[in-house]
């Protein structure tokens, strides 16, 4: 080869070295452009990453509706209740105050207690189905020592009297239906002599155990007695205690327009239904009813809640009403 190729050859190998020089430099750029942080290498100040992520749920708390206010029943001062209840035995009465005004078919004492020796004179009849309504039993305990222990809730006009139990023969038997009726098997409250009947409807009534209305009105000496006492004290007002449940009733068939009087006033202190509830029953021959319509006594029948409880402190409201009425 002569100088002058030799000359070429080398141009050529030149030229090469130079366009693979030019091709490596490209690659080399490309390569740092798309990948700018080799393997094991961190930047400086790496940009944050953002994840998509689910909003946080938000669950509403539930609404709450506002309750009504109670409605408001017209309300009287009330007296004081005793703390943590009556102190003395209810037949620790101050002398005289108790009195005798007959005896059960069984001769155990019908005791009525007296409070007070005002003229207007006020009369309060419980157990006359003795221990199937021993309840009212207990509350008539409870009035009696609570006016033992303060007498000075009685109001100077007033005298009062309580009958604790007309069917003591009952509520001895039984604290239950077979206490209802007295030791003949009469249902007292059907014995009154005034729309008497031998036999009534039993549609409504109280069925649990086979009653009578007695041989005749007024045929029962518990009844008997209860008649000449009401007949020697002549009451302004009375009340007789039952349960339970059903309400108040007024004496009085037809009505007797001051029964009813004297219901509307006792009502509102108390939540015993009023007008009472209808259950279709016949209440032939009952003490309010002859109380009405023979004696123009102002009378009502109040149910006690329910067969257990005295229903106390509402009762200390029904005392109150009872007392100041007329």
């Amino acid at each position: 080869m002569n100088k002058k190729g030799l000359n070429r050859l080398a141009t050529s190998l030149w030229l090469g070295n130079l366009v693979l020089i030019l091709l490596l430099a490209g690659g080399w750029y490309l390569f740092n452009s798309a990948f700018p942080a080799r393997a094991g290498e961190v930047e400086a100040n790496p940009a944050p990453i953002l994840m998509a992520t689910h909003p946080p749920t938000w669950t509403p708390k539930p609404s709450i509706t506002p309750v009504p206010p109670p409605t408001q029943r017209p309300t009287i001062t009330p007296w004081p209740t005793p703390s943590p209840g009556p102190s003395l035995t209810p037949w620790v009465t101050p002398p005289g105050n108790v009195r005798e005004i007959g005896r059960s078919v069984e001769d155990r004492p019908l005791e009525i207690i007296r409070f007070g020796n005002g003229p207007v004179v006020k009369l309060i009849v419980a157990g006359t189905h003795g221990g199937y309504e021993h309840n009212t039993i207990e509350l008539a305990d409870e009035i009696i020592a609570y006016l033992i222990d303060h007498p000075e809730r009685l109001p100077a006009k007033s005298t009062l009297y309580i009958l604790r139990s007309l069917n003591p023969d009952g509520y001895d038997r039984d604290l239950g239906v077979e206490g209802r009726a007295n030791a003949n098997n009469v249902d007292l409250n059907h014995n009154f002599p005034y729309n008497w009947k031998p036999d009534w409807s039993r549609d409504g009534c109280w069925v649990y155990r086979p009653t009578t209305a007695g041989t005749g009105p007024g045929s029962e000496p518990e009844v008997q007695a209860l008649i000449n006492f009401i007949d020697e004290i002549k009451p302004a007002a009375l009340i007789s205690y039952h349960s339970a449940g059903l309400g108040i009733f007024p004496g009085g068939r037809p009505d007797f327009p001051d029964s009813i009087l004297l219901a509307e006033a006792i009502a509102p202190v108390t939540t015993y239904p009023y007008p009472p509830i209808n259950t279709g029953c016949d209440y032939t021959g009952n003490l309010t009813d002859w109380a009405s319509n023979t004696h123009q006594i102002p009378s009502v029948d109040i149910e006690l809640t329910n067969h257990t409880d005295t229903d106390f402190d509402m009762n200390l409201r029904v005392l109150q009403v009872f007392l100041d009425w007329q």
